[in-house]
């Protein structure tokens, strides 16, 4: 399967083959990246609800639920905050008094929760950090933004288990708030985005829907079948950075092949080839994959499990966990600027195919390509 590139100023074109036949080529276009999602502004925000706090806060914090509903005038709290924690003391660990104190802690502009530090405005209302960061007023009251901690508040939420901000989506974990934005990170049912490499898509979706928007958005992108393929990436020499992608069809799954080519600050240029699945991370547990280049007496193999496109490629690469080679070992399998990829994905027989092996050797003859293989031509991404 052959790899093209793709510069954002052009299209390339994608070809796949027999060993033994003529190419039949596809046009290809550029791709991109998801850019990061805007928060909602304050002028969106009028009729938005709020939750008051007393702006006067008290020194001395109360140990337990039960102490900070005694004294609800001197605790800082809100009247029905302090009402729902003393009603509370006796069922702390039910699943609906548990979602009653969250409620109190609703952001009034994205309606995430407002974690410590928990700052109020001089009216008692509050707000997320990462919203407050971008208003100029309250939300709720439109009076000026104040720095008062509201402790009271940052010690509830120390009884609170949050629920996940994709809980609409799915997810039914709930958490501490000092551990809920590392699971947030991971979360299986997040959104996913494009898993195109570059930078102009903003597309984000469900898992389901990856695949329609690929052929609908990205039709250059070429997809061969099988397990076996050949990727072939087309002039590897021209300057800067450069992607090539393509798709493969096996196992009743989608797996995307990416060849990226980075230029460091010494100059040396660097290649990463990777294989991502469009999945979860447990679907890409059940994988393996296998890419080999060969040719010139010479061969060198990387094994591992395939990414989910969930995690992306891009830790990947930064840590080398991939097929990683330079310029000059580009350069001993290259023909005529074109470099081939031998592709082979599995299933995964035991849980060696977790780590990636490499494998290198200088004296082996040379394989010649299966009648069996298919050789495309990636997209080109500059």
């Amino acid at each position: 399967m052959n790899g093209n590139k793709v510069h954002p100023s052009s299209k390339a074109s994608a070809h796949y083959r027999n060993s033994n036949s003529s190419a039949a080529a596809t046009t290809g276009a550029p791709i991109g990246r998801p850019a990061p999602l805007q928060s909602d502004s304050a002028a969106g925000c009028a009729g938005a609800k709020s939750v008051p706090v007393l702006p006067q806060m008290i020194g001395a914090a109360a140990a337990a639920a039960a102490a900070l509903a005694a004294s609800p005038s001197s605790s800082g709290l809100t009247p029905g905050a302090a009402s729902l924690v003393g009603a509370g003391a006796s069922a702390a660990d039910s699943a609906a008094h548990n979602m009653e104190l969250a409620s109190l802690f609703e952001c009034p502009v994205c309606f995430d929760y407002a974690l410590p530090p928990v700052i109020q405005c001089q009216a008692g209302h509050i707000v997320c950090s990462n919203c407050r960061a971008k208003l100029t007023s309250c939300p709720s009251c439109r009076g000026p933004l104040a720095n008062i901690r509201n402790l009271a508040m940052e010690r509830l939420a120390a009884q609170v288990q949050f629920p996940c901000k994709y809980a609409s989506n799915g997810c039914l974990a709930a958490f501490h708030h000092t551990a809920k934005a590392e699971h947030e990170e991971i979360c299986e049912f997040r959104p996913y985005v494009c898993p195109c490499p570059g930078a102009s898509c903003k597309w984000q979706g469900s898992l389901e829907n990856v695949m329609q928007h690929l052929t609908q958005q990205h039709k250059s992108i070429t997809t061969l079948q099988g397990e076996d393929i050949i990727f072939l990436a087309t002039d590897i020499n021209l300057p800067g950075a450069v992607d090539w992608v393509m798709m493969q069809n096996c196992f009743g799954y989608h797996f995307m092949l990416v060849l990226e080519k980075q230029e460091r600050m010494d100059s040396q240029v660097m290649f990463y080839a990777i294989v991502q699945l469009i999945g979860t991370r447990k679907q890409a547990e059940q994988f393996a994959y296998r890419l080999e280049l060969n040719g010139q007496r010479r061969r060198l193999t990387w094994e591992a499990t395939p990414r989910s496109i969930h995690d992306g490629v891009h830790a990947a690469i930064a840590n080398s966990d991939c097929l990683v080679f330079d310029s000059n070992i580009a350069s001993l399998f290259a023909e005529t600027g074109n470099l081939g990829i031998s592709v082979t994905i599995s299933m995964a027989t035991g849980a060696a195919v977790a780590t990636g092996s490499l494998n290198s050797s200088s004296d082996l003859p040379q394989q010649q390509q299966q009648s069996s293989s298919i050789c495309g031509q990636g997209m080109q991404i500059g």
